[in-house]
């Protein structure tokens, strides 16, 4: 089976990922950290690549990326080779460093940026050993893991030279009130639950709503077109909450205007909440105001609904099948939105 082809185009922005094999680590000292960073600084000056935001875990890593020449894949494909070479050679293995390829979620910047800049720079103080301890105690931490662009969002003395920080300027600027802005949005995670930006792309890896992508569809035009990328093509046909609304309707029986009722209490009301969130270009707030609840009580019935969906396999396969069919809405879903 071919691989999905990635979507490129000038000045796209990027949340990119990439694991070690088995889960294994890819540092295992500071010398391969920092021999990781001066890689990384190197091939985005070779490839002219913006490096907006990192993080260095010890088996994976996280980059908040803009491509001005459209080229992430043969970035990553240099930074990637580069470092399994240098690690390979110093501690005398062979073979795969990485799990599979990156993972690269295309981010519609106007709308999103921040909040994937935020869920980057709080992975540090996602880790297990993190959970027992009090915010005050983990803002600390954050603040002090040395190997993430977050210090130097906070403070110009911990900064790497070749981080953009431009992330600021949506703060009010690279000036302390600037900052200390920056730094309280970030350490919004950690006093309560937010969404998680990268659940908008998970499926099809574009964080962006239906506008977005309109957007990367007419810059495709002339070049790989939208039938060519799957991420493109699963999208196309769902982009319209109309005919997501219309789809849960006719797999589970249930009448449109039941399934937008306030007082409908099935499963079907909290499937299609879930699908208008991964697959309609809709964020919380907008189901919320559709479905007629507060777009708490949304957050609440999805995190009810993926509990549900792991013990019910009825609602597994229901769920699975209207993510098949809107992988190929196309074909079932004729006609305009």
């Amino acid at each position: 089976m071919a691989r999905p082809l990635r979507i490129q185009f000038p000045n796209a922005h990027y949340h990119v990922t990439c694991r070690g094999n088995g889960r294994e680590a890819i540092v295992r000292s500071d010398r391969d950290r920092t021999a990781f960073l001066q890689l990384l600084d190197r091939s985005s000056q070779v490839y002219l690549v913006d490096i907006l935001g990192f993080v260095l875990m010890r088996n994976h890593f996280h980059l908040l990326v803009r491509t001005p020449r459209g080229n992430l894949q043969e970035f990553m494909r240099h930074f990637n080779i580069s470092y399994t070479s240098y690690f390979n050679r110093t501690h005398h293995r062979s073979g795969h460093l990485y799990q599979g390829r990156y993972k690269a979620f295309l981010i519609d910047a106007d709308s999103y940026l921040l909040d994937v800049s935020r869920y980057v720079h709080l992975n540090p103080v996602r880790l297990r050993a993190e959970a027992g301890r009090t915010a005050k105690e983990r803002k600390i931490s954050l603040g002090r893991y040395p190997w993430s662009s977050y210090p130097g969002y906070l403070s110009p003395k911990h900064r790497c030279t070749w981080v953009n920080y431009e992330i600021l300027e949506s703060f009010g600027g690279d000036t302390p009130k600037g900052r200390a802005a920056y730094r309280r949005f970030v350490e919004q995670g950690l006093t309560r639950k937010l969404d998680d930006p990268l659940e908008k792309g998970r499926g099809h890896g574009i964080i962006g709503d239906a506008s977005f992508l309109e957007k990367v569809t007419r810059l495709l035009k002339g070049g790989t077109s939208a039938r060519e990328v799957p991420a493109i093509r699963r999208m196309a046909g769902a982009r319209g909450p109309e005919r997501i609304i219309s789809l849960v309707s006719a797999e589970t029986g249930v009448a449109p205007e039941l399934l937008l009722s306030r007082g409908s209490r099935g499963p079907e009301r909290t499937v299609l909440m879930e699908v208008l969130y991964r697959h309609g270009g809709m964020n919380q707030r907008e189901i919320g105001e559709r479905m007629g609840i507060d777009y708490s009580a949304v957050s609440i019935r999805r995190k009810r609904f993926q509990a549900v969906l792991e013990r019910d396999p009825r609602l597994r396969e229901l769920f699975a099948s209207l993510e098949a069919m809107i992988s190929q809405a196309q074909k079932y879903l004729p006609g305009p939105a």
